[in-house]
């Protein structure tokens, strides 16, 4: 009765080592991804929505994208020399 009573309390301390490791691996990526989330993320949420805005508004603030690309253009950016931006892809400068 003894060594039944020790199996069976291997078996279940088994059971919720196994349960439990389980549930490590299954939240492990989310840890990682909070401490992913700070860098990746904050790019992400906060340039995400304001591009796709202005885009959708890039008609009525054409001035002020011209205005940028000219700014740009002016400084000699070496964004600008890279990537040649012609006259209508004005609304395609923010990205």
């Amino acid at each position: 009765p003894a060594r039944a009573r020790t199996n069976t309390a291997t078996r279940t301390h088994e059971h919720v080592y196994a349960h439990a490791r389980t549930r490590v691996r299954a939240h492990t990526p989310t840890r990682m991804r909070t401490i992913t989330r700070t860098r990746t993320n904050a790019r992400t949420r906060t340039n995400a929505p304001t591009r796709t805005h202005a885009r959708l508004h890039a008609p009525t603030h054409a001035r002020t994208h011209a205005h940028t690309h000219a700014h740009t253009q002016a400084h000699a950016h070496t964004r600008t020399q890279i990537h040649t931006h012609s006259e209508n892809e004005t609304e395609n400068f923010l990205q």
